[in-house]
């Protein structure tokens, strides 16, 4: 069954994804509002200090803690809920390929992130 969803998707005056609200029966999600900022090997939270909405932590790390929701959070929510489905009388084998298909979908977002890591542009509006 499947409910009505609203969503609104934000750019930014540069035309980058900023943001965006979505709705449907029983959730409301606001989406991440701009980068995160460069990430270092060394800005990790138990080095970070908050000043002013930044994580400081290394020279040239300006990590912003998010302001919304990420594509791999909802991911990881659902999987979630599939796999309780999965330990009820409700388990079955449309639920194991659902999950096959996140875990999928997942590890694409993982590498795609992986990928801009390693191109030194993860948390900014660069391709």
């Amino acid at each position: 069954m499947h409910s009505p969803i609203r969503s609104e998707h934000w750019l930014d005056t540069n035309g980058n994804p900023a943001g965006g609200v979505t709705f449907g029966n029983g959730f409301a999600i606001s989406w991440q509002n701009g980068p995160l900022g460069r990430h270092t090997i060394d800005c990790v939270p138990e080095h970070a200090q908050q000043l002013q909405g930044r994580w400081l932590c290394a020279p040239g790390c300006t990590r912003i803690p998010p302001n919304g929701a990420f594509v791999e959070d909802l991911i990881e929510a659902v999987r979630k809920r599939l796999e309780f489905y999965q330990t009820s009388k409700f388990h079955g084998e449309e639920n194991r390929i659902a999950l096959e298909h996140l875990a999928c979908a997942a590890g694409v977002l993982d590498s795609r992130t992986k990928s801009r890591e390693a191109r030194a542009v993860e948390g900014t509006h660069a391709k």
